[in-house]
């Protein structure tokens, strides 16, 4: 193959904001996933599961909530459906065959994703992505408004399975209740297993990680993360097709974005926010009905990050934060990994063994230690290289070619 068909993409011709914006996203992530490397899973959506909930750690977790659970994937899957496209119209253009090199890096990542996954952590996304990515392709050559519906559609799905779970719970078998029950408020045996498990060495972690990933890739992906990662990975390419993400719409159009997208997504998160704790996290209301408010708010928010980014993009300042933070995003890979290696080092027993010891108004702290370090490394590794480590690991395995 011919590696100078494939030279790296000089600095001039990448879309700043797509890069600042990924960078924005993937700084924005740990906000949730800190809880999730923290503490029992079962802490991830159901705050009353696991920890105190009270003063400063209450107020820490609804304003994480609403200001980050969610949104900042949804951001990350937009910006995956965007780059599918953008990486087919490049190949395209270099006269490649775009669909063999497409499914040859969807094919890498999800081994990545596997590694990740059963070696490191269950919480991975990557499996997902690469899956999601495989089916995305097909739908390239659509127009945005066609991708637009089909997007609803995909998006529509966890809501009405969620309405055929509440519909269903009274006819459910005894032991599927105690099954949810103990996923969702697990008893002092079952926490008191997973910090010990934790808390333990990397060996010992397989006999929850395993299981925790499984699931992950099978039952949860069926349930909702399919469907909801493909209808916003074909929002992005809408996105994309109508020049969204390219900054090259007038700030008019990105205000008005940005202001209902932000004003709908927060009404919907915090009204989820004080519904499940009026109705006091109980099962049957909470993990079905009380999500979706979030789950859809999610979505307004995150458009209405993405219009505030681009506005930040299009404007004359703070010119090397921005530098900075495009860097990071240049490196999305690498730092999603970095993070999960310098998390599971903090709060799992192979390292400083801080698992389930760390109040939620404390674990903001560390997400704001860990950013600082990505935030300096990055623009320093940028400097010398062209790509991140595991960006050139990956292009290099895509490509066949240094």
């Amino acid at each position: 193959m011919n590696g100078s068909a494939f030279s790296p993409v000089p600095q001039n011709e990448r879309i700043f904001s797509i890069d600042l914006l990924r960078g924005i996203a993937v700084l924005g992530i740990l906000i949730m996933n800190i809880q999730h490397f923290s503490m029992p899973q079962a802490a991830y959506i159901n705050p009353t599961a696991y920890g105190d909930l009270n003063g400063p750690n209450k107020w820490v977790w609804i304003i994480s909530h609403i200001l980050a659970s969610e949104k900042f994937m949804s951001i990350f899957s937009m910006l995956f459906g965007a780059g599918v496209l953008l990486f087919s119209e490049r190949a395209e253009i270099k006269g490649k065959n775009s669909a063999q090199l497409h499914y040859r890096r969807m094919g890498w990542l999800l081994i990545f994703g596997l590694l990740h996954a059963y070696l490191l952590w269950s919480g991975d996304v990557l499996v997902s992505y690469s899956l999601c990515g495989m089916l995305i392709f097909l739908f390239r050559k659509k127009r945005a408004f066609t991708l637009i519906g089909i997007a609803f559609a995909f998006f529509l799905m966890p809501i009405l399975i969620n309405l055929f779970f509440v519909w269903s719970i009274p006819s459910w078998p005894e032991e599927t209740m105690i099954f949810t029950m103990d996923s969702w408020m697990p008893g002092m045996e079952t926490i008191q297993h997973h910090l010990d498990v934790y808390r333990s060495g990397w060996w010992k972690q397989m006999e929850l990680r395993i299981p925790g990933s499984i699931f992950m890739q099978t039952g949860y992906f069926f349930m909702e993360s399919f469907w909801q990662v493909m209808a916003l990975m074909l929002l992005g390419m809408a996105l994309y097709k109508w020049e969204i993400l390219s900054g090259e719409r007038s700030s008019k159009f990105y205000l008005r974005m940005m202001l209902t997208g932000l004003i709908s997504g927060y009404l919907l998160s915090g009204l989820g926010v004080y519904l499940n704790f009026k109705q006091q996290w109980s099962m049957e209301f909470s993990m079905f009905l009380g999500s979706e408010f979030n789950y859809v708010g999610s979505v307004g928010v995150a458009l209405g990050y993405s219009a505030l980014v681009m506005l930040f993009s299009k404007s004359m300042c703070c010119i090397q934060t921005k530098q900075t933070v495009a860097a990071v995003g240049r490196m999305a890979f690498t730092n999603y990994i970095l993070m999960t290696v310098l998390c599971t080092f903090i709060f799992f027993g192979h390292g400083l063994g801080l698992y389930g010891s760390v109040e939620r108004k404390y674990q903001i702290l560390i997400v704001l230690a860990i950013w600082v370090p990505i935030l300096i490394l990055s623009p320093l590794w940028l400097k010398r290289f062209r790509y991140g480590p595991l960006e050139r690991i990956w292009r290099v395995l895509t490509y066949w070619s240094r």
